[in-house]
């Protein structure tokens, strides 16, 4: 397992996410203030986000201006959440793991009354008088 690998590639992929939250934040902002612009970009984006630093290049060739805007934004937002971010995804494995574990241990050992035993005569009789 290379570790730094790992670490670089969720890196890649967190900024492509911020880029798509960018998008989203700047493609609100100009449905309130130039419609016809939010449209361009939202027609733009479409199919292009996976990528978020291919996606910036291609938006600088056609709009330098909402290039610029969309790499301020998310690295607004990557500032805003830099500081929480470690310990909310620890939290959010452990809990999640946790309810996993739980759900399975309930699965195991669920007593299923739908189908008896094959075997009853290995069940243990609570009667007294009952033969053994």
């Amino acid at each position: 397992m290379n570790l730094k690998q790992i670490a670089k590639d969720t890196a890649k992929t967190l900024q492509s996410y911020l880029t798509y939250q960018a998008l989203k934040t700047v493609l609100a902002q100009l449905g309130e203030t130039n419609p016809p612009l939010e449209l361009w970009l939202h027609n733009f984006s479409a199919g292009k986000i996976q990528d978020g630093e291919a996606y910036i290049q291609q938006l600088f060739l056609e709009k330098p201006d909402l290039a610029l805007r969309i790499m301020t934004v998310r690295e607004h937002i990557a500032e805003e959440v830099a500081d929480f971010l470690p310990e909310m995804v620890r939290t959010g494995f452990q809990q999640a793991n946790m309810e996993q574990r739980r759900q399975h241990l309930e699965r195991i050992t669920r007593i299923d009354t739908s189908h008896p035993s094959p075997h009853p005569e290995q069940q243990t009789s609570s009667d007294p008088n009952s033969e053994q």
